[in-house]
């Protein structure tokens, strides 16, 4: 059954990251990739929210490891930051990566301080 409450949840947040994606890069004009950026730290902050709340199992693994696991792209985010290096965009490259590892960390962590238990 846990396959099924992963699958379900996966489904949507595949889907999710999906639209929002196109619709945040089709209404920018940011030289970095700022729609996998946005999904990514909202996806920490997000999964710092929901651990740290008191749900069941099953919601968890619609919700963290479905829902967020599949909205969260980590295979993107390497290589859209591969391509900027790649493309002669070093700077860019380097302010990719190490923002989005920086704010994913403190997204996180500030989602888990949200809920207060």
């Amino acid at each position: 059954m846990e396959y099924v409450f992963v699958g379900f949840g996966g489904i949507f947040g595949g889907i999710t990251r999906y639209l929002l994606g196109k619709y945040i890069s089709s209404h920018s004009k940011a030289k970095l990739p700022i729609g996998t950026f946005i999904i990514n730290i909202t996806g920490a902050l997000l999964l710092g929210i929901l651990t740290s709340a008191s749900t069941s199992k099953e919601i968890y693994l619609i919700l963290g490891e479905g829902f967020l696991g599949a909205y969260t792209t980590f295979s993107t985010f390497m290589y859209e930051g591969f391509n900027l290096f790649n493309g002669k965009r070093k700077l860019n490259a380097v302010i990719y990566v190490l923002s989005s590892v920086i704010l994913g960390v403190l997204g996180f962590y500030a989602g888990s301080k949200i809920i207060i238990n």
